[in-house]
């Protein structure tokens, strides 16, 4: 129960805990260009500038941009096994439909639920309409192929693709998690509609604790797969992926999204100007103490090459 006896803004302080405020005007406010904020906002800017950078991302099938393509979604994933749906400006996982198979206009979702076209056909109207996207705004709707997740994960997360979140500083890898769906969170990553966090040791990759709901976890409640024993394989490619939305965006704090396919290894899910800040809770440590050590290390200390910056932080930010 890390940070439930540490009710107090001063105790949270002497932790290094960082809060909203804090984010908002010393890191995001300082560090976060607002004119670089579309890059990351819309999800297709992002999967061609990660691309262009030579990071693997999830293969685009193709995109609805108008009411009169929405019948076109059927001849798109025709040859397709499972595809996923999602709206190039949402945030926080809202708006994403996942299809693992459809037969004769019978589409099946992770958990086994079947749909119709016409209710694929009108999610991806709602998307148009900007249902799910940030501040509400007309969108387009992104077909992408499915991610076969890592075997590693097999068992650590139910009826959803799990990912890797790092929160990355001038260009430096200083905080990870993964987020594993359960049915409470309906297959969907995220934190607050019932996934589980696992803060995970920037030096090995291995996992640190679990919470759900900020109450600690040992086990997983779906599956019971004991959660300290997960170990991210392809760490250190995955953290150079990660570490390179510096270059890739010119953000100086954000978070960036992984997620590990069976076959092609590490790819960019997306990238988030905003990071929420519950990755503390899941590492049960503060972010302030890291954040504050970089600052203090001055110009020179931000040319160093990625790979030497992922070495940096692994020496540094190694899990006591």
């Amino acid at each position: 129960m890390f940070f439930s006896k540490l009710a107090s803004p001063k105790k949270l302080n002497a932790k290094g805990i960082m809060g909203m405020n804090q984010r908002n005007i010393n890191y995001i406010g300082k560090y976060n260009n607002r004119n670089k904020y579309p890059l990351v906002d819309n999800k297709l800017k992002t999967k061609m500038i990660a691309e262009k950078y030579g990071a693997n991302v999830p293969e685009l099938i193709g995109v609805i941009e108008s009411q009169s393509q929405v019948k076109n979604i059927h001849n798109m994933v025709e040859n397709e096994g499972g595809f996923v749906i999602k709206p190039s400006q949402g945030s926080g996982g809202k708006g994403i439909l996942v299809i693992t198979s459809h037969n004769n206009g019978s589409y099946v979702k992770p958990s086994g639920q079947i749909i119709s076209l016409k209710d694929v056909e009108r999610h991806i109207t709602n998307t148009l309409a900007g249902l799910f996207s940030l501040g509400g705004k007309n969108d387009v709707a992104m077909i992408e192929k499915i991610i076969s997740f890592d075997d590693t994960f097999n068992n650590y997360s139910y009826e959803g693709v799990p990912d890797v979140r790092v929160i990355i500083f001038q260009g430096y890898p200083v905080m990870a998690m993964v987020r594993l769906s359960t049915a409470e969170s309906d297959g969907k990553a995220n934190l607050h509609q019932g996934a589980i966090g696992v803060g995970i040791d920037i030096a090995t990759g291995k996992a640190v604790k679990g919470v759900q709901f900020n109450t600690p976890v040992l086990t997983h409640p779906d599956t019971n797969q004991i959660l300290n024993q997960l170990s991210i394989p392809n760490w250190n490619e995955l953290l150079y992926i990660a570490s390179s939305a510096w270059e890739m965006t010119g953000l100086g704090y954000l978070g960036a999204d992984m997620v590990l396919d069976k076959e092609r290894g590490p790819m960019v899910l997306e990238l988030n100007a905003r990071p929420g800040l519950a990755i503390q809770i899941a590492n049960g440590a503060g972010l302030l103490p890291r954040l504050r050590f970089i600052e203090h290390k001055g110009y020179d200390f931000e040319h160093k090459s990625i790979k030497e910056r992922v070495a940096w932080s692994q020496e540094h930010f190694r899990h006591n």
